[in-house]
């Protein structure tokens, strides 16, 4: 049964801002309107806490004037430095992270929002929910969302749909 929501409940965001910031540059050319991600979000629910989670790549990037707008945008900002081998393979992810946060957090809120389309989550999903007892939405563009992820979520939001969610960029968008 799908969760219906209530100006009573009380939510915590959790961001997977790699996975939101490539989707929308992949489908749309374009990026996140982070502000109206959390407004969306939230509705006339009450919001407990908004987590992004992102990568530290190099200083000379100009990511910082980035992670203070997503601060601007009530997002609290988690980050860490992206990891180089010696091969030169690169690793950057905050799955586990992401999915202990929510967990430590579950107890707080009545719904936690998953912000990403990455099947890894799905054990997450299914623990808040069956676990703890937590409902659980998945906010994602639908296009580039695991289909067990969003099976597996009381509640899908398709970004790919919801208006003023991206930012396009000069460039002509591939949308639609």
């Amino acid at each position: 049964m799908p969760i219906i929501p209530n100006k009573e409940q009380t939510i915590g965001i959790f961001i997977d801002v790699q996975n939101l910031y490539h989707s929308a540059k992949n489908l749309y050319g374009g990026r996140v309107n982070f502000a109206e991600l959390i407004k969306t979000l939230t509705g006339e629910r009450k919001l407990v806490r908004a987590v992004g989670y992102v990568v530290k790549s190099t200083p000379e990037t100009g990511e910082e004037s980035f992670f203070e707008a997503l601060q601007k945008s009530g997002i609290e900002v988690r980050s860490k430095d992206i990891q180089i081998f010696h091969s030169g393979a690169k690793k950057a992810d905050w799955d586990v992270g992401m999915a202990v946060d929510a967990i430590r957090m579950s107890g707080m809120v009545d719904i936690v929002v998953l912000v990403t389309g990455d099947g890894d989550f799905v054990p997450l999903v299914e623990y808040l929910k069956w676990g703890l007892g937590r409902g659980v939405e998945v906010a994602a563009f639908g296009r580039t969302t695991s289909g067990r992820l969003k099976e597996m979520a009381d509640r899908f939001i398709d970004l790919d749909t919801t208006p003023k969610m991206v930012f396009k960029s000069l460039k002509k968008s591939r949308a639609k």
